[in-house]
């Protein structure tokens, strides 16, 4: 202003002033002219100073800018302390956020890409750009660079809260579902499920289930799935409870409450519905019926209720493996918040728990897993991604009465020993432990299927599946978990032995099959009847009392089915190129509190061909080694190395 004034003043003198002797004219006219110049210059330079200034006095650390980018849309669960809201720091983050937003359309240059893969322009601790670098290559269109992102996450035990709190809701459906496999990754990954909606006040779980039951089709279902549906729709915890109180009877839906004395009616009742839930949800168009009638929700509200009861808990989780089978349905699942508690089950020391788990999360991960584990297939090894190259399979089949994992723990012991921790000592699985350990290289899988020594004790009193039906039906779902893929080796027990022999002639006769006839590399036979049990003769001669099954029937000694089974699989076996090894028991087996007996004697367990070793133990013990460096591990062991010996080379 200042200038602008003399300047004015200047012209005015000029103009209004008299003229002078020309010969001092000229030099006034030089002088005003200077006089002029000189203020304009002073004048720029003071204009010039004063904008350096300013622009030092707006200028921001963009190191500061950047990380308080990052951090202000984090959703942080605590409680700030009253008596900072109008302390100098809780002022200067106020101020600084007014600042920032006031300078964003001017930096933009400096806040364009906070996902660029250097930080050119900003000098910040590795840890702090980690988490975004690692969360844009997580996206990249490699599927190599985003494995390796997921497991470099994976590994991260030192970044702050809001790191990972920031993958949590930053990340996507693959990178939560790898993280949730990855054994080493921190469960703060997870953003904990949303809420769940609130029961009606005339509602009870109870009630929703069988609701949810009531509203999926009811026709064209198997004898079984109409057996466990119309038990759940007809029973209530209050005629379950009048039932226990004496009024139930032999003989119809009374029986299945016979085995359920000790628990809860409601408990009951919810189990049944369950029951029925998992066998629906081996129907793809149900699951869409489960889904769209809030079966997710629901059955996450009862996966919470239910902690102290892994038996609850554990078909919940078969029901949303099953789910998990539809890849149209992933999307949903991982929304509804199931990921977050299948991660932890998955963290579980409890093999069952793990395992089930397991089972769900490979089926949710299209990224590392191709196959697809049917109810029934468990995988006990590796449960988690892992770098280590899978080589070859070993199967674990189970026999009457048998199941998945209890089959095949370490034979019982004294409880001092059970809890003693050490795993080497004690374990309630020895594949998944001890085998898994030995031979990382393999993939270890136990199959479960139902079966019942009498009609009285059957779970699905209408089922009568024969030894030729359940062999199609697994091998079906080994099929389609990659069986056949690998070099393999199967381990059998009792009636499991029969399966595997039934497996491999059915899959003989089909072509789309000749690989797991190709890839058999041998066969283990704990203790398998190949030429009939005792069991079932005992069975059949009071066959009024205990109703034998049809799986029991199947084993007597004249059984004509069981005859040429063994006649086919001799024929079968002769020119094939895999070993057998045999093992039998030579100690009776107490059944009840009264009766021992000798369940497969030594001649029914000679299969005529490969070894046979005694071993001094009873049926049920025959395939739980008592230590690991017990002598029916050892030789199982060395068995596996061996029949596998080349493809592990290579």
């Amino acid at each position: 202003m200042s200038l602008a004034a003399y300047c004015v003043v200047c012209c005015r003198r000029m103009g209004t002033s008299t003229p002078p002797p020309k010969s001092s004219t000229y030099w006034r006219e030089i002088r005003n002219i200077i006089k002029f110049t000189g203020s304009l210059i002073l004048g720029s330079l003071f204009l010039t100073y004063e904008l350096l200034a300013l622009k030092k006095s707006l200028t921001l650390d963009t190191q500061v800018v950047e990380r308080e980018k990052m951090k202000s849309y984090i959703c942080m669960h605590t409680v700030l302390d009253e008596r900072e809201n109008h302390g100098l720091i809780y002022q200067a983050r106020k101020e600084l956020h007014k600042t920032v937003r006031r300078i964003l359309a001017t930096s933009a240059k400096i806040l364009r890409g906070p996902f660029a893969d250097t930080f050119s322009t900003v000098d910040m601790e590795d840890h702090e750009c980690a988490a975004w670098l690692l969360l844009k290559r997580s996206r990249s269109g490699d599927r190599t660079a985003r494995l390796q992102a997921v497991q470099a996450m994976s590994e991260a035990h030192h970044w702050h809260d809001y790191q990972y709190r920031t993958i949590a809701q930053a990340c996507d459906l693959r990178t939560r579902i790898g993280l949730a496999r990855s054994q080493e990754s921190d469960l703060r990954f997870f953003l904990p499920p949303p809420p769940l909606p609130a029961l009606n006040e005339d509602s009870s779980i109870e009630e929703e289930l069988r609701r949810l039951l009531a509203s999926l089709p009811q026709t064209e279902l198997d004898e079984c799935i109409q057996y466990f549906t119309s038990l759940a729709l007809s029973e209530s915890s209050q005629s379950l409870a009048a039932q226990k109180g004496g009024l139930w009877c032999f003989g119809g839906n009374g029986l299945p409450y016979a085995e359920s004395f000790g628990e809860v009616p409601s408990v009951t009742v919810e189990m049944f519905c369950l029951e029925a839930l998992v066998k629906h949800s081996e129907i793809p168009t149900h699951c869409d019926k489960i889904e769209a009638s809030g079966g997710l929700q629901l059955l996450q509200k009862m996966y919470q209720l239910h902690k102290d009861c892994p038996k609850v808990q554990r078909n919940i989780i078969r029901i949303i493996g099953n789910m998990a089978l539809n890849e149209h349905l992933h999307s949903t699942i991982v929304q509804s918040g199931w990921v977050s508690l299948l991660a932890e089950a998955l963290k579980s020391h409890h093999i069952v728990e793990a395992s089930h788990a397991a089972r769900t999360l490979a089926n949710l991960d299209r990224e590392t897993v191709q196959e697809k584990y049917q109810d029934g297939v468990y995988v006990l090894h590796p449960q988690c991604r892992t770098s280590q190259p899978i080589k070859a399979d070993v199967l674990f089949i189970h026999g009457l009465m048998g199941a998945a994992f209890k089959t095949w723990r370490q034979q019982d012991q004294a409880l001092t020993e059970k809890v003693s921790g050490d795993e080497t000592r004690y374990t309630t699985c020895w594949p998944k432990t001890w085998l898994a350990r030995d031979c990382p290289a393999l993939r270890i899988i136990s199959v479960e299927y139902d079966t019942s020594l009498s009609d009285w004790r059957a779970r699905c009193p209408t089922e009568r599946k024969s030894i030729a039906f359940r062999s199609n039906e697994l091998l079906q779902k080994l099929r389609a978990a990659g069986v056949g893929d690998r070099p393999m080796v199967w381990v059998s027990h009792s009636m499991g032995g029969l399966l595997v022999k039934k497996m491999l002639l059915e899959a003989s006769q089909n072509p789309e099959m000749s690989t797991v006839i190709d890839n058999t590399r041998g066969i283990i036979f704990y203790s398998v009847p190949h030429h009939g049990s005792h069991l079932a003769d005992y069975s059949v001669n009071v066959r009024y009392l205990l109703f034998p099954s049809l799986e029991v029937k199947e084993l007597s000694k004249d059984s004509p089915a069981l005859k040429a089974l063994q006649d086919d699989f001799l024929e079968f076996a002769k020119d094939r190129n895999f070993q057998v090894l045999s093992f039998v028991e030579t100690l009776p087996t107490s059944i009840g509190s009264m009766i021992k007996l000798h369940v497969v004697p030594v001649d029914s367990a000679d299969l005529g061909i490969g070894d046979l070793i005694p071993v001094d133990v009873n049926h049920l013990n025959i395939c739980k080694p008592k230590r690991k460096d017990a002598f029916l591990y050892q030789r199982t062991l060395q068995f596996i190395r061996e029949a596998l010996a080349k493809d592990l080379e290579n």
